[in-house]
């Protein structure tokens, strides 16, 4: 028993040494933690945004929207969804819920973390006005500190009601107020239960619960907090049956309208880069690339359909931005065809600009593509295609490309395909999502960017309220095509601007590369593009209707149409020629072949000049089968007729060459084509030969010599060159 007792004395020292010196260690670290009155009631910081000349962006600023709420003007149905969502027991503890805290603990304990808090609304509160966002334990100890001076120095109601004053609802959002307004265009003090469920179920992410980005997470989130509601008895079963079955009717307020798509953007942007919307935003500055004189030019365009519309510079920011339809996705039709079929199959070498494909009937498989004229055009140019967005010579390219490698380019560029794109109608912008406007303009970047794909960005640089640049945007690009590849594509874009599709933008004073595309069938269009781009912009223009209503907008038309104002409107003196030729080099083809049958192959060194096609391909994926027909001329044989005692000689056409005939090792003609040779050679046997030559005119350059079939010439098969018969010797009368 003595031994019992000492050992358990001895245990409760020991305790008793760690108590104390947990405590010490406690009150040590948590020394400097004050609980600072202003920080919780200061609902006016605010987040500015500039422009790209650093001027205030007056309708951005959020001061004077953050405004306060009284608790109680809420209705309870508000204050419970997030008690029921955020801390059940709120009114019984004292701003600590220690069952909470050691399951936490346990957790993180066996994880090697901090990733559970177990925090109360009161412990959020001080995380969110007075510490940093880090996991630390250190942190931990100043929450919990500060946590019970709050407790005891304000009642519940005082809490919650700053906490509901100060909370991130994201779209900056501070503030049950101002999310109320953004979200539900209303007041916080009338807010539905169903209103109140969704906006509390926004604070765990408000970035992936957004409903104008992720409508379906954003149901499923607030059905989950009716169903805490309903647990906790704050609301019964018929209320709760009721709620969950009633759609989101969220719809974007006042604010967001005053502030348009482009500060929008901003805030999406800001939600993306994970920032502590507390200790680093609040009070921050925000840097963009606004051009404001072309954004106010966009906000007041009168365009009678949804629209987007981007502009981007050649550092990668976002200049002007507008768009009705948020950040849906569409389908983004004959668009798609340089990015994932053209350009991908040049830098594969399986084609040229120049290359003949067939524009006619084809199937594959059941598939059979038809051009938007319901024609056939014959053998036609890769630029030709593409300047007058030809259907079926881009599905055979892809064809020849495949998918996979496609789906390659795609990854690169940003553009996200689904397992069901994995199919020829690719190469028509069949896509089962689609992709959104700022993506597709991000891509075309690519061919101005010299083959590097970038992603644009609205925010450059993040100020926080001390003066520190807490973020600048980084300019990590991928490679995705060779310089020599976007040269091709720049100057046949630039050729679509003038001859093709996009020819309403032919008349600009500069170069400008442009490709339109236009998605629907025989009951009219869903969707219109104009996508155009300088040396150091690029533009995208994109007309329909966000509920796929049917209309006759095209993109070479309407689209174009804005896009060339936009144009006029932006260069006030004219921007650099794009680049057509780095990466390339220029090879004579034979222009015979070519012309035939589409065949490339290089020209002969001693071609006839007429006869060389000079044609601009890939630097390294240059022809390399090169034409003979002039080193060594060929024809085919020749054919030799007999007629009485002459001999017709019949050749092959053909330009440039020279033809010296033998009869028996005899020369009867050396000269220049002709079509009929004859010739009388005499009784007997003979034989001919031919030999085709090219002369440049200081040497001849003979080909095979052809042996034509013996030929034999008698009397008989001529006139009669015989005497008269002897009549005036024969007795007529007698005989």
């Amino acid at each position: 028993m003595k031994t019992l007792g000492k050992i358990t004395l001895t245990i409760l020292a020991a305790l008793a040494i760690l108590t104390l010196s947990a405590l010490t260690a406690y009150f040590a670290i948590t020394a400097d933690a004050k609980l600072d009155k202003s920080r919780l009631i200061n609902y006016g910081q605010t987040i500015t945004i500039y422009d790209g000349d650093g001027q205030k962006i007056e309708s951005s600023s959020i001061e004077g929207n953050r405004s306060s709420v009284l608790i109680e003007n809420l209705p309870e149905h508000t204050k419970n969804a997030f008690i029921a969502s955020e801390d059940r027991t709120f009114y019984s503890h004292h701003g600590l819920n220690y069952k909470r805290m050691v399951k936490a603990l346990f957790k993180n304990l066996a994880s090697f973390s901090f990733k559970e808090g177990a925090s109360t609304i009161s412990q959020q509160l001080i995380k969110n006005t007075h510490l940093s966002n880090d996991k630390t334990l250190k942190r931990k100890l100043k929450e919990i500190r500060l946590t019970r001076q709050l407790e005891r120095q304000y009642s519940k109601d005082e809490i919650l009601e700053m906490y509901l004053n100060t909370i991130y609802f994201g779209h900056s959002c501070y503030g049950i107020e101002s999310a109320a307004r953004f979200y539900f265009g209303t007041e916080a003090e009338e807010l539905t239960l169903c209103q109140s469920a969704t906006l509390a179920g926004l604070l765990s992410s408000p970035n992936n619960y957004s409903p104008f980005k992720n409508a379906e997470k954003c149901l499923q989130r607030r059905n989950i907090v009716l169903k805490s509601m309903l647990e906790c008895s704050f609301i019964d079963n018929n209320q709760y049956s009721q709620a969950i079955n009633e759609p989101l009717n969220a719809v974007e307020g006042g604010s967001a309208r005053t502030w348009g798509s482009y500060i929008e953007a901003v805030f999406d942007e800001l939600d993306e880069l994970n920032f502590d919307c507390y200790a680093q935003l609040s009070g921050c500055k925000i840097y963009t690339g606004m051009n404001s004189g072309i954004q106010n030019y966009l906000n007041n365009l009168h365009i009678s359909s949804d629209n987007a519309i981007i502009i981007t510079d050649d550092e990668n920011g976002v200049c002007a931005y507008v768009n009705s339809i948020g950040a849906a996705k569409r389908q983004p039709g004959s668009t798609i065809k340089p990015l994932l079929v053209y350009a991908p199959a040049i830098e594969e070498g399986i084609i040229h600009t120049f290359t003949k494909i067939d524009d006619g009937y084809i199937d594959f498989g059941g598939y059979s593509p038809e051009n938007y004229d319901k024609k056939y055009h014959g053998m036609v140019t890769v630029s030709e295609s593409i300047a007058q967005s030809y259907n079926i010579p881009a599905v055979k390219t892809l064809n020849a490309l495949t998918t996979q490698k496609a789906a390659g380019y795609a990854r690169k560029m940003n553009i996200p395909l689904d397992d069901e794109d994995n199919n020829l109608s690719l190469a028509l912008g069949g896509m089962k999502y689609g992709t959104d406007i700022k993506s597709l303009n991000d891509a075309y970047s690519v061919f101005r960017n010299g083959g590097t794909y970038y992603r644009s960005h609205f925010i450059q640089r993040i100020v926080d309220k001390n003066g520190k640049t807490i973020y600048s945007a980084q300019n990590n690009g991928e490679k995705v095509f060779s310089r020599g590849t976007c040269s091709l594509i720049n100057e046949t874009l630039i050729n679509t601007a003038k001859t093709g599709t996009a020819k309403k933008l032919k008349n600009l004073p500069y170069d400008i590369a442009a490709k339109t595309g236009t998605c629907g069938d025989a009951d009219g269009n869903t969707d219109a593009y104009a996508i155009g781009y300088t040396s150091s912009h690029t533009f995208s223009v994109w007309l329909g209707d966000a509920n796929n209503k049917k209309s006759d907008i095209t993109g070479g038309g309407a689209c174009c149409n804005i896009l060339k104002d936009i144009l006029n409107k932006f260069y006030s003196s004219p921007p650099a020629p794009l680049d057509v030729s780095t990466g390339t080099t220029t090879v004579q083809i034979d222009r015979q072949d070519y012309s035939a049958s589409g065949k490339i192959i290089l020209a002969d060194d001693i071609s006839p000049k007429l006869n060389k096609l000079p044609v601009k391909c890939l630097e390294g994926k240059e022809p390399s089968e090169k034409s003979t027909k002039f080193t060594h001329p060929t024809i085919e044989k020749p054919t030799v007729n007999i007629n009485n005692e002459t001999t017709s000689i019949v050749l092959c056409q053909t330009e440039y060459y020279s033809y010296l005939i033998k009869c028996d090792d005899e020369i009867i003609y050396d000269g220049p084509f002709s079509q009929k040779i004859e010739h009388s050679p005499g009784e007997g046997s003979h034989i001919y030969s031919v030999t085709p030559y090219y002369s440049d005119g200081e040497k001849k350059y003979l080909g095979d010599t052809i042996t034509l079939s013996k030929i034999n010439i008698s009397s008989n098969d001529g006139y009669s060159r015989f005497a008269p018969p002897p009549i005036t010797e024969k007795d007529w009368f007698n005989n």
